[in-house]
């Protein structure tokens, strides 16, 4: 490979002659080769939006010239719109600030900016520090960055996903409204239900992640940007962060506006950790609602085997014909994902120190990845699983109709005693509840044709 030598204030530094970055960045990449990951697509997106509207203001208030200003929006332009990914090498495992991350964006921006005005690779005709991070901070930037990539996530990829999600459970629920099942609590026979409640019960789920995930978007909406070092704006016009927010907010739509207080929105990462709850939470309703229809399609022939879930890939690499619910599979290992990622944000939201905090890239890095994981796995469960899963109904007649707790609805007339004796009767004899109540004389058969009307004993009340 061939190199340029660049020098910095800790002295000369190799950098590959083809890079856009400098010295700073080199030496990130020097000392934290941990994992190979690198910060995602959208959060370099927005560092992009953030430096070229940095930039835009600057130029437009007279401090930086013209011409400068309008490279480096051009510049942050082609980041935002991932030109420049390849020049983004750090890892996600670095500096806590982030700084090494904002010291790669003002450097590539810097130094695609310089050739854009004619400069050759490490002319400094835009410096990153004077220049591309004018006004700014790692301490401000970082932060408002995750808060950026975050709402995009949310607001474009999750919340779709999700709302189709409802729509296919919202489907079945309509088009199961009629079959009515056994209802179990503590994975035992209960009450009848139709399985239309239940899928109605997985989409209000859903329903409320997404009214969850709204109400965390205005937390989010709050950016960092005008803190700079510690929270006191030193080094930053005044006005200039509010002129900068509010171009980054006509620039996505989103409602961006300054944080009320600096101190908190440095020093703290409270608001992330709340996005990271919500996440956590759809994860867990998730997980409930894939296991749940999991456990109804077991089977075929030696499981509840109540509906039937679409066939997408062999089983088994030994048994012949074995078909496995792997999307909910999928969707319950997203689930446990998602759980962990939000246990890192939850410690790492806790080391917060004075002014600052010092666990923001991974912070990053599992907020987004949980956020894209719960959005994929949402979309992939309704179109290949939820949406194609049919009922089997003569397996849920049969099973409805050997459930001996159907005696529930007769305990307004023959009482909780008798209803005991007659289930457990029942089940040690294999005979129905109705021929053992008609045979003790505690009913009519007539009687018993009115009150155990099991799609009646799913609509509440007295059947």
């Amino acid at each position: 490979m061939e190199y340029r030598v660049e020098r910095d204030s800790m002295g000369e530094v190799h950098v590959p002659a083809d890079a856009y970055y400098g010295a700073s960045t080199q030496r990130a990449v020097e000392n934290f080769p941990i994992s190979g990951r690198r910060f995602g697509r959208r959060f370099i997106a927005a560092l992009g939006l953030i430096k070229g509207s940095a930039g835009e203001v600057a130029g437009r208030e007279g401090h930086l010239s013209e011409d400068v200003a309008d490279a480096i929006r051009r510049a942050s332009d082609e980041v935002m719109d991932g030109a420049l990914d390849n020049q983004f090498v750090l890892d996600i495992f670095q500096t806590g600030s982030g700084t090494s991350t904002n010291t790669n964006a003002n450097e590539v921006i810097a130094g695609r900016a310089g050739e854009l005005l004619g400069g050759e690779d490490g002319s400094r005709l835009v410096h990153p520090n004077d220049h591309v991070n004018f006004g700014q901070s790692s301490n401000d930037v970082i932060p408002t960055a995750i808060h950026i990539a975050a709402v995009g996530a949310i607001r474009e990829d999750l919340i779709p996903a999700l709302t189709t999600l409802v729509g296919s459970l919202e489907a079945k629920s309509a088009q199961f409204e009629d079959v009515v099942k056994s209802g179990r609590t503590h994975l035992m026979d209960a009450t009848p239900v139709t399985l239309g409640q239940e899928f109605g019960g997985w989409a209000a789920q859903v329903r409320k992640g997404i009214e969850r995930l709204e109400k965390v978007l205005p937390e989010l909406e709050e950016l960092a940007l005008g803190g700079t070092a510690v929270g006191t704006g030193i080094n930053a016009p005044s006005g200039f962060a509010a002129a900068v927010i509010a171009l980054m907010a006509e620039r996505t739509g989103f409602n961006l506006r300054e944080a009320e207080n600096h101190f908190e929105a440095q020093g703290a990462k409270d608001a992330v950790v709340m996005a990271s709850g919500a996440l956590k939470t759809i994860a867990v309703s998730l997980f409930k609602i894939a296991n749940d229809i999991r456990f109804l399609g077991s089977g075929p022939t030696s499981g509840l085997a109540e509906i039937r879930i679409p066939d997408l890939q062999p089983g088994s690499s030994i048994m012949p014909g074995k078909v496995n619910p792997v999307m909910s599979e999928m969707v319950m290992q997203v689930a446990a994902q998602v759980v962990g990622h939000d246990t890192t944000i939850t410690w790492c939201g806790a080391t917060g120190n004075f002014e600052l905090n010092v666990m923001m890239p991974v912070m990053a890095q599992d907020l987004l990845e949980s956020v894209a994981l719960l959005a994929k796995a949402s979309t992939l469960f309704a179109t290949k699983c939820v949406d194609g899963i049919e009922v089997n109904s003569g397996r849920v007649r049969e099973l409805v109709e050997r459930n001996a707790v159907i005696v529930t609805a007769l305990n307004p007339y023959i009482g909780y005693d008798n209803g005991a004796r007659i289930v457990k009767e029942a089940a040690a004899t294999g005979r129905t509840v109705r021929e053992l109540v008609v045979e003790s004389g505690l009913m009519s058969e007539d009687e018993l044709d009115a009150a155990l009307d099991l799609k009646k004993m799913t609509e509440g009340g007295i059947t």
